[in-house]
């Protein structure tokens, strides 16, 4: 009896242990759903209709494209003040090539993506093998970008494009699927229409979900490596699954998948399996956590550096692509402060300040839960002063947050 209620006691205490060393990841998950639970109460049932959701991931696609890239520049121990100013910068350029020169929409995008890399590359060169503090460099950058699309658009806004670059943010993935099988799904569901590749693709997102959890606790158990408790995986498993499943089938009673849905999901896995499973990705971390330990075990921190900066360019110019097409013009004072969103999104995503903490993941659900704050205020009518203070504390209390685990933990 004795013996069961101390075995009993120290998997209480384990399972205490195991949350506390992961409160940020658990906490990030049950805030968003807190946060989407009080806004879809407030405000009637709104935020979670299927337009609506549309709305939140077109909004926010912009932002969660730059988030990849800057958690990267952030976890290598740097920061980019500049990426809302070469969005903007980027944006402006599609609009004169393809409105002013009538230069074709593709050629476009591979020209303002080698751009994007360029100037990368220059702040990256300055910060890597100048030495100079990233801070500088990007701010620096931010106030020549914001010039040069001023100077390129004349101060004016340059507009519409064509349909075909339209796409890129607006447009949907065609269902594949024969009609009468969405027909049927139609009236079992009780919908207006049901897309059946949005639901199919939910379902298989699910399921792909489960079997990498599985996978992983698997190769974990086979290395002796300390996994989270079967609860709490069960339950972080079941919530995702569930999440993915329950929008995708929204989406699939409006207008079915966005093309930028697929293009943010596809970056997230292809970025995710950066940093998590390859050597550049460990190196980076390295990098981040102890620079000169780093370089003396034999990493090019220069070149991870110079790569971060570079990856983050192309990334800023793909976003302003997107930000372009969806307002379908350009103007001088697009990505005006969006650099602050990108950062406050990676830093409530669980980044370090410090540099070498940080996940893809959370990069993305951060900006998430900065994209539903938005929204939802916005739906309850809260004017931009209000939103930004909230904003700005939400930021404060992640920081606070992070700096409160360092000093447990040292």
């Amino acid at each position: 009896m004795a013996l069961a209620e101390s075995q009993d006691s120290a998997e209480q205490k384990g399972i205490g242990k195991y949350l506390l060393a992961n409160l940020r990841e658990y906490g990030l998950l049950f805030a968003l759903i807190a946060i989407m639970v009080f806004f879809q109460i407030v405000t009637g049932g709104t935020l979670l209709r299927p337009v609506n959701i549309t709305n939140l991931l077109l909004q926010n696609s912009y932002i969660i494209i730059m988030a990849l890239g800057m958690l990267i520049v952030i976890v290598s121990g740097n920061i980019d003040l500049s990426v809302g100013s070469v969005m903007g910068f980027i944006g402006a350029l599609a609009a004169v090539m393809i409105v002013n020169h009538e230069i074709n929409w593709l050629v476009t995008i591979v020209v303002c993506l080698a751009v994007g890399g360029l100037i990368g590359m220059a702040q990256g060169y300055w910060v890597a093998y100048w030495k100079i503090p990233s801070f500088i460099v990007t701010l620096a950058g931010m106030l020549v970008f914001r010039g040069l699309s001023l100077w390129l658009l004349e101060g004016q806004s340059v507009g519409p494009f064509p349909k075909e670059f339209q796409t890129i943010a607006n447009g949907f993935v065609p269902d594949i699927f024969p009609a009468a099988i969405g027909e049927s799904l139609t009236s079992v569901f009780d919908a207006r229409k049901v897309n059946v590749l949005a639901l199919l693709t939910g379902l298989a997102a699910a399921a792909l979900v489960v079997w990498g959890g599985l996978h992983n606790r698997a190769r974990n158990r086979a290395y002796g490596v300390e996994d989270e408790p079967f609860g709490f995986f069960v339950l972080r498993i079941s919530i995702i699954s569930a999440a993915l499943v329950f929008i995708m089938f929204k989406l699939s009673t409006f207008r079915g998948l966005p093309n930028v849905l697929i293009t943010m999901g596809v970056l997230t896995i292809i970025y995710a399996f950066l940093t998590e499973r390859t050597v550049i990705g460990r190196r980076i971390y390295a990098l981040g956590g102890n620079h000169k330990a780093a370089k003396l075990s034999g990493i090019k921190t220069e070149r991870l550096t110079f790569l971060a900066f570079l990856n983050m360019g192309i990334l800023a110019a793909a976003a302003g692509l997107v930000f372009a097409a969806r307002l379908n013009t350009a103007t001088p004072k697009a990505g005006f402060a969006l650099e602050l969103d990108v950062i406050a999104a990676v830093f409530i995503g669980g980044a370090s300040m410090s540099g070498g903490v940080g996940k893809i993941v959370g990069a993305v659900v951060g900006a998430f839960l900065m994209g539903v704050l938005n929204n939802g205020m916005s739906i309850m009518g809260i004017g931009i002063d209000y939103q930004q203070m909230i904003k700005g504390l939400v930021l404060l209390a992640a920081v606070i947050f992070d700096v409160y685990n360092k000093s447990k933990q040292g």
